[in-house]
């Protein structure tokens, strides 16, 4: 169910989310009348080209509003993810209770705009100012970050909703995992008009042939033996809270379900190396990343210590690394072609993202880790068979 608020509508359909102020964020939370009154902001984020939030103290204590273009996000779309944060509550893990108005609405409509707002959630924000993708501070909060991904695809096993509708912003895998991705490409652009007027001038075809598809191949005689399920899809520092800043620690909190979606249970494993482990923004090029490699190995045994890899998983997670950000950074050369109109953004995604991840790990950085993971597997080998 969801309702419109017609004093928040605006005029044409917002091409970025400048900042909530107090007084929208007022007029969302009136219809929270457990909530009490608003008082003052204690944190808030603006990102220009997703979604714009932040953390109010109420009467009824501090509570988080999300806002989100509805080109982006309807109210249907961000029921599906509220459901799939319910089961997964149901299930005890650390995620964070997302609030119904007095009419029962989890998802505000607001004409272009839709809202949505969770209780706060305890812990330390270590990573809240970090720069994106900020590897782990530690091997501690590492290790942990592994046991709470585990705990997660473990609770989602019993959930069995199927895939999202909504194709823009979110994290699946289903482009590589096909038996022809060039088919799948092909359609996806055809679909999508904006896509295709950025491909126009570009040799797409064939530097997804000589870029891409070496990693597919290895990959496809495998993916039929791995498990699929809802995963979150966005697995980083910055999207956990945490117990302390030093060891002992646990994750406290789990954030940010807006890419969640049915994929790969390795696909998500694969894309918190990435975005943990790797550490892309250090230099000026996105395609400079440098590893941590003792944060590589305290992240998977904490994984493992929950959820041991089977030996299809171990192999196939050097092959599947390759290509886990590949599909959406299509999904965001769409978004940024189209609803953000930000063309200049979308040709860089195409280059450093979509082909660039790729590049990366033909290089020499690259090839040590997948290596390195190569390795894992061929101990897991030995350890199955003495078993």
């Amino acid at each position: 169910m969801f309702v419109s608020i017609k004093e928040c509508s605006k005029d044409r359909v917002p091409s970025f989310c400048p900042s909530l102020t107090l007084k929208e964020t007022r007029a969302v939370l009136d219809r929270f009348p457990q909530l009490g009154c608003v008082k003052t902001w204690i944190w808030r984020r603006r990102n220009p080209y997703y979604a714009a939030s932040g953390i109010v103290l109420a009467s009824g204590g501090p509570v988080f509003i999300k806002r989100h273009s509805s080109s982006v996000r309807n109210a249907h779309a961000l029921m599906q993810e509220h459901r799939f944060i319910a089961h997964l509550r149901a299930a005890q893990l650390p995620v964070c209770e997302v609030l119904v108005d007095a009419s029962g609405a989890c998802a505000i409509d607001c004409g272009h705009w839709v809202y949505e707002v969770h209780r706060a959630m305890p812990g330390i924000d270590l990573y809240r100012d970090a720069f994106f993708w900020t590897p782990f501070v530690s091997v501690a909060h590492a290790r942990a970050a592994g046991q709470a991904l585990a705990q997660l695809h473990l609770a989602a096993r019993g959930y069995t909703a199927p895939a999202r509708r909504t194709q823009i912003l979110v994290g699946r895998f289903g482009i590589f995992a096909s038996a022809d991705p060039l088919a799948q490409l092909d359609a996806l652009i055809r679909n999508c008009p904006s896509l295709a007027r950025l491909l126009a001038r570009r040799r797409w075809r064939a530097a997804a042939h000589k870029r891409l598809l070496p990693f597919h191949a290895r990959l496809y005689p495998l993916l039929q033996t791995l498990e699929t399920l809802w995963t979150h899809n966005d697995w980083h520092a910055s999207n956990l809270l945490w117990s302390s800043a030093r060891a002992p620690v646990r994750v406290s909190a789990i954030l940010d379900f807006g890419l969640s979606d049915r994929s790969y249970a390795l696909c998500d494993l694969a894309i918190a190396i990435e975005r943990n482990i790797i550490g892309w923004r250090a230099q000026p090029y996105v395609h400079s990343g440098s590893i941590d490699w003792d944060a590589l190995h305290a992240f998977l045994d904490g994984y493992e210590s929950l959820k041991p890899l089977t030996e299809a998983e171990a192999h196939a997670l050097p092959r599947l690394l390759p290509l886990a950000h590949a599909e959406f950074a299509l999904s965001e050369m769409a978004y940024f072609s189209s609803v953000a109109d930000a063309p200049e953004q979308a040709a860089l995604t195409y280059e450093r993202y979509f082909l660039g991840h790729a590049d990366w790990f033909n290089g020499c950085a690259g090839q040590a880790l997948i290596a390195c993971l190569e390795r894992r597997a061929a101990r897991a080998n030995t350890a199955y068979a003495l078993y």
